[in-house]
C-alpha cells in the first residue's frame, strides 16, 4: 500500500468528505483541516497528524473511515433541533481534557471542573452521536445547571458496565468498554469505584485516556505502574477523542494524578 502523507490524508479527507453543503479549508501552518456547514456556519476541525498517526498505527484504511463517519455525524447533528425537556433519560456527562474549549461559536458551554487534567461537560444523546450542552439550550429550555447535572449524574450510574480482566506481571488490569460514547464517563460513578475499591489488594488506578475506555488497575508492584504507564499512552495516542495520558490514584474517594518517570519505577503524586 502506497506511504500516507499528511497531504494524502488531505486529499482523502476532502474527497470522502465532499458535500454541497460543507465547505472544506486547510490551514497550512496547523495541518488541519475545517469541515464546515455552509447554512449554520458550524464545524469540526480535523488535526491532519492526529489521522496519519493513527493511520501508521493500525495499517489499515477504517482508521481514515472512522474520521469521516465521525465528522458526518456530528455535523449532521449540529443541524438537529435539540429538546432538554422530553430528553431527561438522554442527558449524560462527558469527560473531556482541560484543554478542551469551554465554548462553541463564542457560547459558553455548561461544565464542571473534575480533576488537573479532566472537566465534566454535559450532552444530549442523539442516538449515534450527541450535542454538548450551553448556557443558550439552558436558558431556551428554562432549566438550571445543576438540574442538568442531576439528570447526567443518575443517567451514568444507570449505564451498564462490562469489564474485561488482564493480568501482566502480577497486576490486575480491567477494561470498560461499551463503545456508546460514555466509557470515560463511568468514572463518575462513584458507586461502581467504591465497590471496585473493596477487591483491589494494592493500590487502586483509574485512568480515562480516551472517551471510549475507562481503565481500572490493582497495581501490586513497581512494574505495574511503568506497564500502566505504557497502556495508557497507548490508548490515548488511538483515541478518537482523547482525555489525558496521565492515570489516577483512587484513595478515599478522591483522583490525585500520578506522573511515571519511566524504567527505574519512580513516580511522583
Amino acid at each position: 500500500m502506497e506511504k500516507l502523507t499528511v497531504l494524502k490524508v488531505k486529499r482523502l479527507l476532502e474527497e470522502k468528505l465532499a458535500h454541497s453543503n460543507w465547505m472544506i479549508t486547510y490551514d497550512r501552518e496547523k495541518e488541519s483541516l475545517r469541515v464546515e456547514d455552509k447554512e449554520t456556519g458550524k464545524g469540526i476541525t480535523i488535526a491532519l497528524q492526529g489521522v496519519l498517526s493513527k493511520y501508521e498505527q493500525t495499517n489499515d484504511m477504517k482508521a481514515i473511515d472512522e474520521y469521516v463517519y465521525y465528522v458526518r455525524e456530528a455535523l449532521t447533528s449540529m443541524k438537529m433541533p435539540i429538546q432538554l425537556n422530553g430528553s431527561e433519560r438522554h442527558i449524560y456527562p462527558v469527560i473531556r481534557s482541560t484543554s478542551f474549549p469551554t465554548s462553541s461559536n463564542d457560547v459558553p458551554l455548561i461544565y464542571d471542573e473534575h480533576t488537573a487534567e479532566t472537566r465534566i461537560y454535559y450532552a444530549v444523546d442523539l442516538g449515534k452521536s450527541y450535542k454538548l450542552i450551553d448556557e443558550n439550550l439552558l436558558e431556551k429550555e428554562n432549566l438550571s445547571k445543576s438540574t442538568i447535572k442531576e439528570m447526567a449524574m443518575f443517567n451514568v450510574r444507570s449505564l451498564p458496565i462490562n469489564v474485561k480482566e488482564d493480568i501482566v506481571a502480577g497486576n490486575t488490569f480491567y477494561f470498560v468498554r461499551s463503545n456508546d460514547g460514555y466509557d470515560a464517563s463511568r468514572i463518575l460513578n462513584e458507586s461502581f469505584l467504591e465497590s471496585f475499591k473493596k477487591q483491589v489488594i494494592g493500590s487502586m488506578t483509574v485512568a480515562v485516556p480516551h472517551q471510549d475506555v475507562l481503565i481500572l488497575a490493582d497495581i501490586q508492584n513497581d512494574v505495574g505502574y511503568d506497564i500502566l504507564a505504557e497502556l495508557t499512552m497507548s490508548f490515548f495516542v488511538n483515541g478518537k477523542i482523547p482525555i489525558t495520558a496521565l492515570s489516577f490514584l483512587y484513595e478515599e474517594g478522591t483522583l490525585e494524578p500520578i506522573f511515571i518517570l519511566g524504567k527505574d519505577n519512580k513516580k511522583e503524586r
